[in-house]
């Protein structure tokens, strides 16, 4: 199936989809995530939703806190392979909860809660369309053990939001290493080092990379650089939450 067929079946996957829950939702009272009061048809309710953590004035690179938001000088002494990356939301309490429930539990609606707060954030920034959308790839013995891919149940949610194609074939991850979250900062690099591989022609192209939690960036810069490797013009991260520094 042709990249163009696959972006419009998952599109067309999707509206079903979110018609289904939205039906269900309606019929049903819904009950906020994180604090069980009624949210109508949100799975977080208002006042929970205006109390999640932000991350206010960030680096447009790696999305780090910086007054005024310029390029930090982590960024500006060593550029990662990516332009740029867009962060909903600091990696805290209780966004981390939300996180674990849709990584670990199976709590697959909530892809819907992750890409809504992805592109609020991208609107409030104005960031232009890129060509295609990726998610970043799980290994396959990473994805049987969890049996789906969370960044990838994002993306397809992104896709059919937005109409930007999802690029669902050709990136895959290559080596299967430790879990980042198992690792301490420093190794995090070499860990994901030769991980992906792109076969696709992506000259040209802008690309925007999906993920839940961006930590280091290790494993997002090698990504950007495989796709690079492969002609993109550009590379930029769409993340629901960022890890903050113990300082932060």
């Amino acid at each position: 199936m042709s990249n163009f067929l696959a972006g419009a079946f998952d599109r067309a996957y999707s509206r079903l989809q979110r018609g289904a829950v939205g039906a269900v939702r309606r019929a049903l009272p819904q009950r906020c995530e994180l604090c069980a009061a009624p949210s109508g048809d949100d799975l977080i309710c208002k006042a929970c939703a205006h109390d999640l953590p932000r991350i206010g004035p960030a680096c447009p690179v790696c999305a780090l806190p910086v007054p005024g938001g310029r390029a930090c000088g982590s960024c500006l002494a060593r550029p990662p392979a990516f332009d740029g990356t867009i962060a909903a939301f600091a990696y805290a309490f209780p966004v981390d909860r939300l996180v674990h429930a849709f990584k670990y539990q199976g709590r697959l609606a909530l892809a819907e809660w992750s890409a809504g707060a992805i592109l609020a954030e991208r609107l409030r920034l104005g960031r232009a369309d890129p060509d295609r959308l990726v998610a970043l790839p799980l290994s396959l013995e990473r994805q049987r053990e969890r049996g789906y891919n969370q960044a990838a149940e994002i993306a397809r949610v992104v896709a059919a939001r937005t109409g930007i194609p999802l690029l669902s074939a050709g990136v895959r991850r290559v080596r299967a290493a430790p879990p980042q979250a198992m690792l301490p900062w420093a190794a995090r690099e070499r860990n994901v080092r030769g991980a992906f591989a792109c076969a696709a022609d992506l000259t040209g192209l802008r690309i925007a990379v999906i993920d839940d939690v961006m930590t280091t960036g290790a494993s997002l810069s090698e990504l950007a650089g495989t796709l690079r490797g492969a002609g993109a013009a550009g590379v930029e991260n769409w993340i629901v939450a960022r890890t903050l520094p113990p300082a932060h």
